[in-house]
């Protein structure tokens, strides 16, 4: 077999395979077999450049990352549909319809939560793809959407031109699983399914977009020089045989089997995959949808039936407080049993202190519950009539109730956290993040062999790290002897790390990365910056009074001193090497855009910081300068026209002390044009 038939084959086996699992959720092949026939394909394109296609599946792990979106112009504007609240409007929308002269037979379809985008394709070819913006003017969002597997590629028997509307979605057990990772690495969390979507459409980088696992479900022909159906439904079931993933949806005539339906679809939502916030409900004909035609708003010919919350009365029976994976203490209302969208709620969120005392929510009372977003349910208002005699107002504690450590509000905001270095329930993101590439850089201790190690009982404080036994290792679930002495070589090596990996990676608050080198090139030592105080701390440039309070409040803990003690017997280094971080470059601020060939942009930032420079991602007024690098973009040409000063590679080498050069006349230059 020649390699363009087998590049082919594989080609299309691989597509079968992703419309099969993606689409019609019936894989046919195990994940080991679909990854052996992705390698082959990668290696053969590897080879042989000259055989990738737009379409090969080797396409969808996300192209080089943007500096800005493109604007698309719709062929077909994007409309939205009119809300209706209650079934009176709904009996409204059905009468002005029947005033049309026909009688009309509806399309209903549940109205997914998620971000409105057009797919366009050129004979067969997905050639891009845009948001639906403001209806008449989108983002194009090609590569993003390109990561979404359910979304094919090229087309068979496909008209010349074909412009679909659907819904990317995140999954509920998708969110979940990511809201976990990101915990785990104390990231900030997704509110919601919906902003998840929509925020991994709008990343830059369509490697993001294509880690979130994102998915769509099509509902829409925008246009097509394909021959006229006749009614929606046939061309829904047209796209079905085109391998889109199709919306479900239901035919009638009878209005009362349709309200039944609508209803019935909200109290089944959560048999979806997808959130769900109405119905839609559509005229199946295409020829009454053009009798009828729009308003300068919305098409007369469609309504979107919106879902009230449900709320119902409940009684708070207790209070409790769970500590959260960065600290973060969460009371939770322990309520009587009530029955709320499909299913029996027990607990209710209670967020944060501010939010009991604004509510004045207190054990024993009467309260009216519902779930946010159709998902967490939450107490709205308290019934104060029905409240007994005695009740208390609710305080959460000052002590974390796992391990006992003091907690502290945050200065920024309404967590309250505990302050424990070691405290069991923050066990599995602090030793995630201590080991994180960052931090202390240890290879192969991801989340997955963290959790392994936690729950073996092996590891108890990061300290517990180092002395792991090789053997206990191997026998964790996917380690093995080899990977087990991979993992302990690379704790071994970590051990040399200089100090400011390790000062990120306790987790102090506000201790990042740049306060981290800077606190370690100036103390030189541990036990000097632990003997450091507030004025101190204050004197050094970057370093505020918030982040000198916690430093302070952290060194003095008992358990950050166990930790302290244990990794000095491990034989973790306590020492820097690095020389005190300047002030050169204090006052300015930096933009890197484009490619470096010397260092990666991360790294050349860092540089400028060890300096003093501040360094930004989007360029204003207020940047200092912009390093450019090979195919610099938006970036350079903002930077042009507010008259920034820009430095190319060689002359930020200059800069930085890297090569020879007037590194003074460059700086006295930038100084003079800010």
């Amino acid at each position: 077999m020649d390699i363009n038939t087998q590049a082919a084959r594989l080609r299309d086996e691989l597509n079968g395979h992703n419309y099969r699992y993606y689409v019609l959720d019936a894989p046919t092949v195990s994940d080991f077999e679909y990854d052996k026939m992705l390698r082959e394909l990668e290696e053969l394109e590897a080879a042989h450049p000259e055989l990738v296609t737009p379409d090969s599946p080797t396409q969808r792990v996300g192209g080089k990352a943007l500096d800005s979106f493109q604007q698309v112009v719709h062929r077909v504007p994007l409309q939205s549909l009119q809300d209706v609240f209650s079934p009176e409007e709904l009996l409204d929308f059905d009468r002005r319809v029947r005033e049309s002269g026909e009688q009309p037979e509806y399309l209903l379809e549940p109205k997914v939560d998620g971000l409105s985008v057009a797919l366009e394709y050129e004979n067969g070819l997905f050639i891009r793809g845009a948001t639906r913006g403001d209806g008449q003017v989108g983002e194009d969002v090609t590569e993003n959407l390109r990561t979404i597997k359910s979304i094919p590629m090229r087309l068979e028997n496909a008209p010349g031109v074909l412009i679909v509307r659907g819904e990317v979605f995140m999954s509920r057990k998708t969110f979940e699983r990511l809201n976990g990772e990101r915990e785990l690495r104390g990231e900030p969390l997704f509110a919601n399914p919906r902003n998840a979507a929509a925020g991994s459409m709008r990343q830059l980088d369509p490697k993001i977009a294509a880690s979130r696992s994102l998915d769509m479900v099509v509902f829409n022909i925008q246009y097509t020089d394909h021959a006229p159906f006749e009614t929606d439904s046939a061309g829904l079931d047209w796209l079905r045989e085109l391998h889109f993933k199709v919306i479900d949806f239901r035919l009638s005539k009878d209005m009362d089997k349709i309200q039944s339906a609508i209803f019935k679809l909200g109290d089944q939502r959560e048999k979806y995959p997808f959130d769900i916030d109405g119905a839609v409900l559509k005229v199946n004909s295409l020829s009454q949808r053009s009798i009828l035609g729009e308003t300068a708003k919305f098409p007369r010919w469609a309504a979107a039936y919106k879902y009230p919350p449900e709320q119902k009365e409940s009684v708070v029976e207790d209070i409790t407080v769970q500590v959260g994976r960065t600290g973060v203490l969460t009371p939770k209302a322990v309520i009587s049993p009530v029955r709320l969208a499909g299913t029996t709620v027990t607990n209710a969120t209670l967020h944060n202190q501010d939010f009991i005392t604004e509510k004045d929510i207190r054990i024993g009372d009467t309260v009216m519950v519902q779930k946010a977003g159709e998902i967490i349910p939450e107490i709205v208002s308290v019934v104060k009539e029905k409240r007994p005699e005695g009740t208390k107002p609710y305080l959460l504690p000052v002590a974390c109730p796992v391990c006992g450590a003091p907690v502290a509000r945050d200065e920024d905001g309404a967590h309250i956290r505990c302050t424990g270095a070691e405290c069991p329930a923050q066990l599995l993101r602090n030793l995630t993040h201590f080991a994180s590439r960052d931090a202390m850089d240890i290879e192969g201790l991801g989340p997955a062999v963290v959790e392994g190690l936690v729950n073996a009982g092996m590891v108890k404080t990061p300290a517990d790290l180092y002395g792991l036994d090789r053997d206990q290792v191997a026998n964790l679930e996917r380690m093995g002897k080899k990977s087990a002495d991979n993992l302990l070589a690379a704790i071994e090596k970590s051990k040399q790390n200089d100090l400011s990996k390790l000062l990120f990676a306790f987790g102090i608050r506000q201790v990042g990365q740049k306060a981290g080198k800077i606190l370690a090139a100036q103390f030189g030592s541990l036990d000097a910056l632990a003997q450091a105080t507030e004025e101190e701390l204050t004197a050094i440039n970057d370093v505020g009074g918030i982040t000198a309070k916690y430093l302070t409040e952290w060194f003095a803990a008992p358990q950050s001193q166990h930790l302290i003690a244990a990794l000095k017997e491990a034989g973790v280094n306590m020492d820097s090497q690095a020389a005190p971080a300047g002030d050169r470059l204090a006052g300015l601020t930096f933009v890197l855009t484009g490619e470096l060939s010397a260092c990666s942009r991360k790294e050349a930032g860092e540089k400028l910081e060890t300096m003093g420079a501040k360094v930004a991602g989007s360029v204003s007024k207020k940047t200092g300068c912009v390093v450019a690098g090979a195919a610099a973009g938006s970036k350079l040409r903002r930077a042009q026209e507010l008259g920034v000063p820009v430095l190319d590679e060689e002359q930020f080498l200059v800069l930085v002390g890297e090569q020879d050069g007037d590194a003074d006349m460059l700086l006295a230059q930038i100084r003079k044009e800010r």
